[in-house]
């Protein structure tokens, strides 16, 4: 009878055709692709340099051949619009928004995780539950209790708003991961005499970080590009870029000197973001998959 040699595992044709690849072609395979995906973003950031009229009759690629045709006239005229009030407004939601998230989530996620207190496990529960509840059951309750409260239209409502149906999944998530730290750092913490809050800044925390990062990036986005929110809870004065470009659509239609570059800031500032982080997004997303 033939034997198999200890650790020898029998390869299908596709798994040789990766071996003899080898890493460096896969890399190249990788990058290729990454770069076919940014040309979606490429294509937007030239229709915004380019005036309306070029755009109705050119493709965007011609761009490599009339490079002549690059203004920034659009751009002006976004900004004439009020435009720029819009975009920090955003700013001003989603800044706040993503750090008290991140804040109230991580000391919670502590406390489910290693502290000991009463229905601990029950509230936990609570939680998760609170994970399957849809956004649109509450809209109209709570706009009608802004509007007792009087911040119905206000950038703190819409902060809020997003804060609160942000902490279930960010509980969840860090909680998760903070289970996974090992119990002996914290316990050698308090017999040194540490604190729970010492325990949680100096130690948790800092091990938290791929972690934390990634749920900073997913929170940043879901609320920079929200739009049924901002649709409900936001004035005039108060609305995000997502709610200007809408109306935007709305009163002009097709009004491409507007809609790309009012667009293109929307998207630059999330991917600028992604690019700085994705090391620690990477990190995040592959904890616990390897022990």
């Amino acid at each position: 009878m033939a034997h198999v040699q200890a650790g020898a595992v029998r390869r299908g044709p596709i798994g040789r055709i990766v071996d003899r690849l080898g890493g460096g072609a896969v890399q190249v395979v990788m990058i290729l692709i990454g770069l076919f995906w940014l040309v979606p973003t490429l294509g937007l950031l030239v229709v915004s340099l380019r005036d309306e009229t070029v755009n109705n009759s050119e493709g965007w690629w011609t761009i490599f051949t009339k490079p002549a045709e690059l203004t920034i006239s659009s751009y002006s005229s976004l900004l004439a619009t009020g435009f720029s009030a819009s975009f920090w407004n955003t700013v001003l939601i989603t800044v706040p928004t993503t750090v008290l998230v991140i804040g109230i989530a991580a000391m919670a996620a502590y406390a489910f995780a290693w502290m000991e207190f009463r229905g601990r496990d029950t509230l936990f529960l609570v939680v998760v539950g609170l994970l399957i509840v849809p956004i649109q059951i509450a809209l109209i309750p709570i706009a009608t209790l802004y509007g007792q409260v009087g911040i119905f239209g206000t950038i703190p409502g819409v902060v809020l708003f997003h804060v609160a149906f942000g902490l279930p999944f960010a509980i969840f998530l860090l909680r998760n991961f903070f289970v996974g730290i090992p119990a002996s750092l914290l316990e050698a913490a308090r017999m040194d005499g540490a604190s729970e809050w010492k325990i949680f800044a100096t130690v948790v925390f800092p091990l938290g970080k791929p972690a934390i990062a990634s749920l900073g990036i997913f929170q940043f986005l879901w609320v920079w590009n929200d739009l049924l929110i901002a649709l409900v809870f936001a004035d005039t004065a108060s609305q995000p870029m997502t709610k200007a470009l809408q109306s935007q659509m709305r009163q002009f239609g097709t009004n491409v000197d507007i809609i790309a570059p009012g667009a293109f800031l929307s998207l630059i500032i999330p991917l600028v973001l992604f690019f700085a982080f994705q090391r620690y997004f990477v990190q995040g997303m592959m904890a616990g998959s390897v022990k």
